[in-house]
């Protein structure tokens, strides 16, 4: 038997329950995994709260981000050898290509029971090796912020040196994007609400930094910032609440990657300037595995460090997400096991 905390009777944090699981064998094609380090999202604590997806079936176990150690190898896994370090995939069927409705139904953390447990079982197909000489939980940080950032700057986005980015906030994915970025010759303009996690994004490489409380109309500033051209990508995380200012922000013929809904889902948006300005509004829904492997190359070649604001014991993941709904954090937070 091994431990899990599931979501259990109803939604919510004080429905999450540590339980006991009956620890079953690998299929052909499988192996198991035991769970060393564990992230957190903003995703995971809309699905603890059912706010994500309130039909999603309970009991579920939550989060999409871990790593762990191959412990057992299924009839067939030839690719991988006990020991080795792996992060299982955010969506499981999501390999390469295209995206589809099925592929992207495939996701760890609802509706697949996801990685907070001990011990997990998924298809040796839909994990990847981890940064070698990275610890777990820093590694742990990168299935899902990691991976979004990278997709939407360098898959979809072909991000070149000397290019433009508006990175919004200081979360998982803004910082990962932020350092993505820098690395890649980019200059990176950070907004945020504190000056104190605009200094820390300064300390990381950011060229530019805005205040939106005490300036709320920045995508005029990042227009003045820019010489009036605008920015190549604006990393929208905060969703219909901040679309506006984004589309102030950045350049005709620019891109608007829109990644999160931290401020809200639905708002009222002039169409016009989309059309009369050839704007790109690119969603960008995580990833596939090819796209994670590229990402996982790149930060072991430019020698990327992910940010890691707080860890939590893997059984104090309640306190965790209250402490991410909080926004008091920079970067990402974590869970040992």
């Amino acid at each position: 038997m091994s431990r899990a905390i599931a979501v259990v009777g109803k939604f919510g944090l004080e429905s999450l329950t540590l339980v006991d699981r009956e620890d079953l064998p690998p299929r052909r094609g499988e192996i198991a995994i035991r769970m060393r380090a564990a992230s957190i999202n903003y995703r995971d604590l809309l699905m603890v709260r059912g706010q994500y997806n309130p039909r999603q079936p309970l009991p579920f176990i939550p989060l999409s981000d871990g790593v762990g150690e191959i412990t057992e190898l299924g009839e067939g896994v030839q690719s991988f050898a006990l020991g080795e370090r792996v992060s299982p995939i955010f969506a499981q069927g999501y390999l390469a290509g295209e995206p589809t409705k099925e592929k992207l139904a495939t996701t760890l953390g609802g509706p697949l029971d996801g990685v907070l447990r001990e011990r997990m079982i998924v298809p040796a197909d839909s994990v990847v090796r981890v940064p070698s000489g990275m610890s777990a939980i820093a590694a742990a940080t990168l299935p899902c912020a990691a991976v979004t950032a990278w997709s939407a700057l360098v898959e979809q986005g072909g991000l070149t040196t000397g290019q433009t980015v508006v990175v919004q906030g200081t979360g998982g994915v803004s910082i990962a994007a932020l350092q993505i970025a820098k690395t890649m010759g980019a200059r990176v303009i950070v907004t945020s609400s504190s000056d104190v996690k605009l200094a820390r994004a300064q300390a990381l490489g950011a060229d530019r930094l805005i205040n939106y409380k005490t300036t709320p109309q920045w995508g005029r500033e990042v227009l003045r910032l820019t010489a009036e051209r605008g920015a190549d990508f604006v990393v929208e995380v905060g969703g219909a609440g901040t679309l506006s200012e984004s589309l102030r922000a950045v350049r005709t013929g620019g891109t608007i990657a829109v990644i999160g809904v931290l401020s809200a889902a639905v708002s009222e948006v002039n169409v016009l300037p989309i059309l009369m300005r050839n704007l790109r509004l690119q969603g960008v829904f995580v990833g596939h595995k090819e796209a994670s492997q590229r990402m996982i190359r790149a930060y072991e070649t430019l020698r990327i460090e992910p940010v890691v604001d707080r860890v939590f014991s893997w059984t104090s993941v309640a306190s965790a997400l209250e402490y991410l709904a909080s926004g008091a954090h920079f970067g990402k937070i974590c869970l040992e096991f």
